[in-house]
C-alpha cells in the first residue's frame, strides 16, 4: 500500500487551522517540524509554537483526492496560506524499524548510554536506558534532552529524590533512576506520555521506583532534584510550582530554552534559585543551579 505525504510551509499562527482542517478531511498523521527539520517540542495546550515558521507533513492513505482536498483547503485558509503546498508519493514500509534502523547507541557523559532494543552497549561501566522510538517526545537526538542527560550523568542521584516535570517519554527519570536515584515522580498533561514513560519504567525494570502524575494532580513532596526538558515559555510560567517542588539546597536543570531565550529564563528563576553559567549544544542552553 502507498501513501501521500502533503506539505505545507506556514507561519506559526496559521498551523492549528491548517492541521484542524487536514485531520477532518483523512489524514492518518500530522507533525511539524521547525525550519532545521527538527521535531516540534510539544506546546502546552494553546500555545503558539515556539518559531515563527514550521514546516506541516500530513500523512493520506493512496487514493485520497487530493486535488480536491487543495481547493479545500485554499477556500478554507486562502490560497496565500498554501501556496508552498507540495505532495509526493510513500510507499508502505515497516516505518518504525526504518527509524530504529537508524537510531544506534549514544552516549551522554561519561557512563550514560541511550539504547535501542536492536543495539547493545559493551562498555563494562555503562548505564545503559534501553530506549525505542514511541508515542512521546524525547529519545535523546534533540540536543535539549542531551544536555539534560550530561547534566544528570554529572550528578551524584544516590539514594536522591527526583522530579522529571513535563517527563514526555520518561527518558530523563528513567536515567536518573538508573544512575542510582532512589525515587522519581514523572508529570506531564499529556496522557500518552504518561503510557510511554511507564512502558520504559517497566522495560528499564524501575517502575517501582517511578511514580506518575497529571499536571493536574496535587504536587508531591518536594524533592532533591528537578529536571524539565519544555519550552522557555512554560518554564517561566512554572517557576513558582519549581520552586515548590524543591527543597532548599535541591538541584535544578531547565532545558528546551534557545540562546536568546537564556535571560527571560534566568531572570524568571534567579529569585529563588542560585544558577550556573548556563551550558550549551548548539543553538540550545541548559539552565542549573540550587534552591535558595
Amino acid at each position: 500500500m502507498a501513501y501521500t505525504q502533503v506539505f505545507l510551509e506556514l507561519d506559526a499562527e496559521d498551523t492549528q487551522a491548517a492541521e484542524d482542517l487536514l485531520m477532518e478531511s483523512g489524514a492518518l498523521a500530522v507533525t511539524l517540524r521547525d525550519p532545521g527539520g527538527e521535531p516540534v517540542l510539544e506546546p502546552a495546550p494553546g500555545d503558539v509554537p515556539l518559531w515563527p515558521s514550521l514546516t506541516l507533513c500530513a500523512l493520506f492513505p493512496d487514493g485520497m483526492d487530493l486535488v480536491a482536498l487543495r481547493r479545500q483547503a485554499a477556500l478554507a485558509l486562502g490560497e496565500t496560506t498554501i501556496a508552498s503546498w507540495r505532495q509526493e508519493t510513500l510507499q508502505d514500509r515497516v516505518w518504525e524499524r526504518v527509524w530504529m534502523d537508524d537510531f544506534t547507541p549514544m552516549r551522554f557523559g561519561r557512563r550514560l548510554w541511550i539504547c535501542p532494543s536492536t543495539h547493545q552497549v559493551d562498555a563494562t561501566d555503562a548505564v545503559v536506558v534501553k530506549l525505542d522510538p514511541g508515542l512521546a517526545f524525547g529519545t535523546g537526538t534533540h540536543p535539549t534532552t542531551a544536555l539534560c542527560l550530561r547534566w544528570l550523568d554529572a550528578q551524584d542521584l544516590r539514594g536522591q529524590s527526583v522530579i522529571d516535570l513535563g517527563c514526555g517519554s520518561g527518558v530523563l527519570g528513567v536515567a536518573a533512576l538508573l544512575l542510582g536515584a532512589g525515587r522519581c515522580v514523572g508529570i506531564d498533561n499529556d496522557p500518552q506520555a504518561l503510557i510511554a514513560s511507564r512502558d520504559n519504567a517497566i522495560r528499564n525494570d524501575v517502575s517501582a521506583r517511578l511514580r506518575l502524575l497529571d499536571a493536574g494532580d496535587p504536587d508531591p513532596e518536594p524533592a532533591d532534584v528537578l529536571v524539565a526538558n519544555i519550552l522557555s515559555s512554560i518554564l517561566i510560567r512554572l517557576q513558582p510550582q519549581a520552586a515548590r517542588l524543591l527543597r532548599p539546597g535541591g538541584r535544578l536543570a531547565l532545558s528546551g530554552i534557545l540562546d536568546t531565550q537564556v535571560d527571560a529564563v534566568t531572570e524568571a528563576y534567579a529569585g529563588s534559585f542560585a544558577l550556573d553559567p548556563p551550558q550549551q549544544d548548539g543553538d540550545w542552553m541548559l539552565l542549573s543551579g540550587r534552591k535558595r
